[in-house]
């Protein structure tokens, strides 16, 4: 067994006492595009709630981001989708950051610059607003009539990277995530998030990851507000060893950071340690003042399959089938996948004592909850103590309660969706 297989297994193992045998009983990334074949276990999407079609929004293009440098990696112009707000919700913002991985290098930049992750003239003209975005109180009942944007992610390195040469070895690239969020933020200021009441940061996957890039950002865009909030889901990626004893994820975001000069947002953090640590949620949040909610699975399926358990960690293919599937993993590797659990806890051990922040670490083997109905709010929907992750953000952004929800061990929880794969999720 590798010694990072030993390491999270035995951090399990001291922060759980002994293995037991109902333990195993008992990760573009989440791409908005990425074609993923996959099934749901334990219950079908088509057991969810049946309602009215979702609204298609229409991308608008921020016409004066040429005129800022704010441009996609082929030097298209960045968008986003914008459905206004009605009645109560007129003058209440939601900002959505689009996920889809990172991209490391020349080679797999250049291959994104012919996808909707690298340019708007492959993006989608409409998309329909569910989950979070949803219009419809059946699905949303706390944001449905607010103002609700969905920004588009075409940088490759979560809205941060900042490099003024575009000339990379006879290609052009343009890096300039950051410039692309100023630049739409200052478009929606002018329709209406300058006069906010209420505005709530939200992101998926690498759009987690930037919303807590973000986060006090987005504060001082809407200083007159009277409530600003942020919620990152899927975004707390974990600076642990893989199966094999490398650091594979460290390595990756070590080339993200370096080619796009992510280390210029964490000036701070980085008199005090390598940019690259400085990129993982665990060392952001320690900064961030605006409160915060962390929703996450403890079995982030993306980091199942590309942190923990890597390509290149598995030349024998001994955790194939537990990466597609948690229900076909070993004794030992549902070990190490308690180990992963652990390390999240210990990364956000810090927020559970912030009293305005909010948690929200369910069960499931899944990636990103906030954008699918069925898994956002439904009445079949993965619960804590009887709570849908609406009604959990809901009662944490409005102060109607505390929300610290932490789930118990893989396989304790029967509300979960878990995700079966026929091939794992795409790193681009």
């Amino acid at each position: 067994m590798a010694t990072a297989h030993h390491n999270l297994f035995h951090l399990w193992r001291r922060r759980s006492g002994s293995v037991t045998t109902s333990a195993v009983v008992g990760l573009v990334f989440l791409v908005s595009s990425a074609v993923v074949l996959l099934t749901l276990t334990s219950r079908s999407p088509e057991s969810a709630v049946k309602s009215t079609d979702p609204v298609l929004v229409d991308l608008t293009l921020v016409n004066n981001a040429k005129e800022k440098g704010a441009l996609c990696l082929d030097g298209t112009l960045p968008g986003y989708h914008f459905l206004k707000g009605f009645g109560s919700g007129a003058d209440s913002w939601l900002i959505h950051l689009e996920g889809g991985g990172w991209c490391s290098n020349l080679e797999t930049c250049g291959a994104r610059k012919h996808t909707e992750l690298g340019s708007s003239n492959h993006m989608e003209k409409q998309v329909p607003f569910i989950g979070i975005l949803s219009n419809l109180p059946s699905q949303n009942p706390d944001f449905y009539n607010w103002n609700k944007v969905k920004v588009r992610y075409c940088d490759g390195a979560s809205f941060s990277g900042d490099v003024e040469t575009t000339e990379q070895k006879g290609s052009t690239f343009y890096f300039r995530g950051q410039r692309i969020w100023e630049a739409i933020m200052d478009d929606l200021m002018v329709k209406g998030l300058a006069s906010a009441k209420r505005a709530l940061l939200t992101g998926c996957s690498a759009g987690g990851l930037a919303t807590y890039i973000h986060c006090d950002d987005f504060k001082a865009f809407v200083p007159k507000a009277d409530n600003v909030k942020c919620m990152a889901d899927g975004g707390f990626f974990l600076d642990i060893k893989d199966v094999s004893g490398r650091k594979s994820i460290h390595d990756f975001y070590s080339d993200v950071v370096q080619l796009q000069d992510v280390g210029k947002r964490f000036p701070d953090c980085i008199s005090r340690m390598g940019a690259t640590k400085c990129f993982f949620a665990e060392e952001i949040i320690k900064k961030i003042r605006t409160p915060l909610f962390i929703l996450n699975p403890a079995y982030d399926a993306w980091q199942v399959q590309h942190v923990v358990t890597p390509d290149v960690s598995d030349p024998s293919l001994s955790w194939r089938s537990c990466r597609l599937d948690i229900k076909k993993c070993d004794f030992n590797q549902i070990g190490v996948l308690q180990g992963m659990r652990a390390a999240l806890l210990d990364g956000i051990r810090g927020v559970t004592k912030k009293k305005d922040w909010g948690i929200f670490i369910n069960s499931c083997f899944i990636h990103c909850q906030s954008l699918k109905d069925y898994l956002w709010h439904s009445p079949d929907s993965p619960r804590i103590n009887n709570k849908t992750i609406a009604e959990a953000v809901g009662d944490w952004y409005f102060d109607r309660s505390e929300v610290k929800e932490i789930d118990s061990r893989y396989p304790s929880n029967p509300t979960c969706y878990n995700m079966v794969f026929s091939k794992p999720y795409k790193h681009n």
